[in-house]
């Protein structure tokens, strides 16, 4: 009888279920893209049942596959798009409005008054920037604009949570209502210091602290998926928020090499131990994963770089601009020019995150001349994905002890050599590809592997980390570069 461990990698593009042995090799994958609707300029909404959905079809359709009625399912692990939030009904698990996503600028507003009264107490509390990027305004949002919500919360008929405790809810038929560190860490209602809920801070917000779910380890057992619901029964072993999951299936369990992933945003991080570094301009501190997995174990942490936009600028080129049919056709097109010809692309369809956390700002494309067709514009906006990740590693660097001496990459994007080359150029350091590009998911294998008794601890799964490409700088862009900050400035003053 095999036995196996299920991620379920839910982002903000699609959701996936990736099946992985006993020695972490990937054995099969599904994925169902799921939409995203902006219903004004700025704001960004999903709709909650189409995650659940889409989750559970995905994780029923690579079950169905790949096992046999002999083979055994070990566990699952969750990874999560992070600041996503939804409300919901106690009892019957119905969503009361919208999953808000991470993009979402609806409560900027609301946020630079926090910012105002309470910027340092939820800098130093929280490790966070009060920035509409983040969970608990949201909250207060739905509370304030469904009709009845808020008494219906404060009677505690509703309950709140990240992507994560919507479907540990929908699995479980909602008999608990759960959370881990490193999403409760992502709302700005949490204190990464004690690791537990900050009254004074929901207050501010105006969000019901019993509304939010109970915090545990990323790696512990959290609810049993029942046979009805996938096919197979298996308990839920590890749930870990999707960038430290990355951060796991990087290897990076200690201070030492920087991961980013390139999804629809791109975010950077790098392992600081065991001691939270105070605020740092221009990042977060966030938890990671615990490298020895123990419930007992020290707190772990990570400095964070947020780019709001990567992937999504290759889709905007896809679905609004139609330079291209598929995302993975935009290398092709860029490399049919030696450069972007003097154009530069701000990617700020969000705002910019790190390290300026400038929500007003808007894309801007700048330099286009009349020579300037697709292919230029097509390498603008890559460049712009690399030149943003060149301002978190240095902002990163100029906030620690050692330098970042390789990068190491994954995500969809990751696949586009040109990009990564790009990336090395812009940082004049390697940039490593590892074999198993599906980091995020392979992080909430390797957790939930732990969590099972396959390994001791994260360290031992040091060895399933393998490089497979490195890009190593084999010219300079600092004259690109130049005139892209340039136009980032004036992106940045235009939108003051």
């Amino acid at each position: 009888m095999a036995a196996y461990l299920l991620a379920l990698d839910q982002g903000t593009s699609s959701s996936r279920a990736l099946l992985f042995d006993q020695e972490a090799r990937l054995l099969a994958v599904h994925q169902i893209p799921l939409p995203v609707e902006f219903p004004q300029p700025g704001w960004v909404e999903q709709d909650p049942e189409a995650i659940w959905r889409s989750q559970r079809d995905a994780a029923r359709a690579v079950l169905h596959e790949t096992l046999t009625a002999e083979d055994r399912l070990l566990g699952i692990g969750i990874a999560n798009q992070r600041e996503t939030t939804i409300v919901w009904e106690r009892e019957t698990l119905t969503p009361i409005g919208p999953a808000i996503g991470w993009q979402c600028r609806r409560t900027a507003d609301v946020c630079a008054n926090l910012e105002a009264a309470h910027g340092n107490t939820i800098r130093a509390r929280t490790g966070l920037v009060a920035d509409a990027y983040f969970s608990g305004p949201k909250i207060a949002w739905l509370l304030d604009s469904v009709p009845g919500a808020r008494a219906r919360a404060e009677a505690g008929e509703l309950v709140a949570g990240t992507v994560d405790s919507w479907l540990l809810a929908k699995l479980s038929g909602g008999t608990l209502h759960l959370t881990d560190r490193t999403n409760a860490s992502r709302t700005m209602l949490f204190d990464i210091h004690r690791m537990a809920w900050d009254s004074e801070l929901a207050a501010a917000m105006r969000v019901p602290i019993h509304m939010l779910p109970e915090v545990r380890h990323s790696i512990a057992e959290f609810v049993l998926a029942s046979a009805e619901t996938l096919g197979f029964e298996a308990p839920i072993l590890s749930v870990v928020g999707d960038q430290q999951s990355a951060l796991v299936g990087q290897a990076c369990h200690a201070p030492g090499p920087a991961k980013v992933t390139y999804g629809t945003g791109a975010f950077l991080l790098a392992h600081t131990g065991t001691q939270a570094a105070g605020p740092v301009p221009g990042l977060l501190t966030t938890p990671a994963v615990a490298a020895n997995g123990q419930p007992t174990a020290d707190p772990a942490y990570a400095l964070e770089g947020s780019v709001f936009s990567a992937g999504a600028v290759v889709q905007w080129l896809r679905d609004e601009l139609q330079l291209i049919d598929e995302s993975a056709a935009i290398e092709t097109l860029a490399e049919s020019t030696d450069d972007s010809g003097g154009v530069a692309f701000v990617p700020a369809f969000a705002g910019l995150g790190a390290p300026h956390w400038k929500p007003d700002t808007r894309a801007m494309l700048a330099g286009i001349s009349r020579g300037t067709g697709a292919p230029q514009i097509a390498r603008a906006v890559l460049e712009s994905i690399a030149f943003r990740v060149r301002e978190v590693v240095e902002a990163l660097e100029a906030a620690s002890d050692t330098a970042v001496a390789q990068l190491r990459v994954d995500g969809g994007a990751a696949r586009n050599d040109l990009l990564l080359q790009i990336q090395a150029n812009v940082l004049q350091r390697p940039v490593v590809r590892p074999a198993e590009i599906e980091t995020t998911a392979f992080g909430a294998a390797l957790t939930a592997g732990v969590s099972a008794g396959l390994w001791p601890d994260l360290q031992a799964t040091s060895r399933f980390w393998q490089p497979a490409a490195q890009f190593d700088p084999n010219s300079d862009l600092e004259q690109a570069y130049t005139r892209w900050e340039a136009a980032r400035d004036a992106a940045i003053a235009l939108g003051s």
